[in-house]
């Protein structure tokens, strides 16, 4: 059973959070192994619209997982024993399901469970690329170095979703506007406009009869064209949530002019970096490129990146696989991963990748974002050409002749 406990901790600091256990005799025993003196505790109610059951409330951002992981970094960088590190973060964090998941790993790990263990136990927050660094810590005894390559990873990624994330909210705000004022327009507006011209003028020109006709059309059927629409939507988004549709996006969007070859400056920097991170951190080249595989997130890259791994372990070459896949794989990269095989310097070398495409990602956001609020404001201006061409041009010249 849950339940849900307001405590005081050891400073004197109020605390309030959720606690899995047998009876609340067994919850408040636990608090108090980890100096957490309860003032209230109850049985937490399974209300279906908690925030807690609401998936996207509580999914961990990469920023949060970078947060954590740097201070778990330093927190046993400074010999604080890893319960009690995981202990003191848990009641930091706001995230309650981040929170909750925290508290678990702390009871395993107190349990006698390795701290990679006990993290694999929540794979949609620790992913395999994450739950491989530290077992590869745990190996090495350097977990606070492997937690600090995982921070810096993690704040990198986190820093491009966001500048993505900010480029869209312009065009999605406009978009959002325009499909809340169009119908008005259409179904409020036009319909009005249309029935004082048929009044002030006895044969409209053609290109007028045509929009009042298009008007008209919407007016009576637009429901029928929206429902259409949306039933091509729905099939076509369906599609590419299945296993082939998938594939076949991964291999179109990144034959698309412009976004494809951010997709791929992306996909490279991730391949990069995570291979980098996990030779870094002391894995062999074969189980980073095994790892990075899975997580690199697009079918074509993956596939590239299996039969590297294959040929690789063969006795080949990284490079000697790239350089067959130039569309996907420039010259650039082929020729730095050959120079870090030949220097055993292969983890820099592919750093340097990630920092020069990283740059060349927030140009490529910079010019995006220059160049959409002009073509924006260009597309608004010809829908409203449209309307006063049609309607409110023929509708002035005929108010003109009274």
């Amino acid at each position: 059973m849950k339940y849900f406990y307001q405590a005081r901790s050891k400073e004197g600091k109020m605390e309030t959070g959720t606690v899995e256990a047998s009876s609340k005799d067994a919850a408040a025993l636990l608090l108090q192994k980890y100096n957490i003196y309860v003032t209230s505790i109850k049985e937490q109610s399974p209300l279906i619209f908690r925030s807690e059951n609401v998936g996207f409330l509580n999914k961990v951002s990469k920023k949060d997982l970078a947060i954590f992981s740097r201070e778990l970094s330093v927190m046993l960088q400074s010999r604080v024993p890893v319960t009690q590190s995981l202990k003191s973060l848990s009641l930091q964090v706001k995230n309650p399901a981040f929170k909750e998941k925290i508290f678990k790993v702390a009871q395993l790990v107190e349990e006698g469970s390795p701290l990679s263990e006990a993290l694999a136990v929540y794979p949609e927050v620790f992913n395999i690329f994450y739950i491989s660094l530290m077992k590869t810590g745990e190996a090495s005894g350097k977990i606070s170095e492997s937690l600090s390559y995982l921070s810096d990873h993690l704040e990198r990624e986190a820093d491009i979703s966001s500048q993505i994330t900010g480029a869209m909210i312009y065009p999605a705000f406009v978009i959002f506007i325009m499909l809340i004022v169009l119908p008005i327009v259409v179904l409020f507006v036009m319909p009005k406009l249309v029935d004082l011209l048929k009044e002030t003028t006895s044969k409209p020109p053609a290109f007028t009869q045509a929009m009042i006709n298009f008007y008209g059309f919407l007016g009576s059927y637009g429901w029928v064209l929206i429902l259409g629409v949306a039933a091509i939507l729905a099939g076509i988004i369906y599609y590419f949530t299945t296993k082939e549709g998938r594939k076949t996006w991964d291999e179109i969007s990144l034959k698309i002019p412009f976004f494809g070859g951010f997709l791929k400056k992306t996909f490279l920097i991730r391949f990069a970096e995570n291979i980098s991170t996990l030779i870094g951190a002391g894995l062999s080249i074969t189980n980073a490129l095994k790892i990075t595989k899975d997580i690199v997130g697009n079918s074509v890259y993956m596939r590239i990146l299996a039969e590297t791994e294959e040929r690789v372990s063969e006795g080949e070459k990284i490079s000697s696989v790239l350089v067959k896949y130039p569309d996907y794989a420039p010259a650039f990269v082929v020729q730095m991963v050959q120079v870090g095989e030949e220097t055993g310097t292969l983890d820099k070398n592919l750093m340097q990748i990630v920092n020069f495409y990283n740059k060349e990602v927030q140009r490529a956001i910079a010019t995006f974002t220059s160049l959409l609020e002009p073509i924006l404001i260009v597309f608004m201006g010809i829908g409203v050409a449209f309307l006063a061409i049609s309607v409110i041009e023929p509708l002035y010249g005929a108010l003109g002749t009274i």
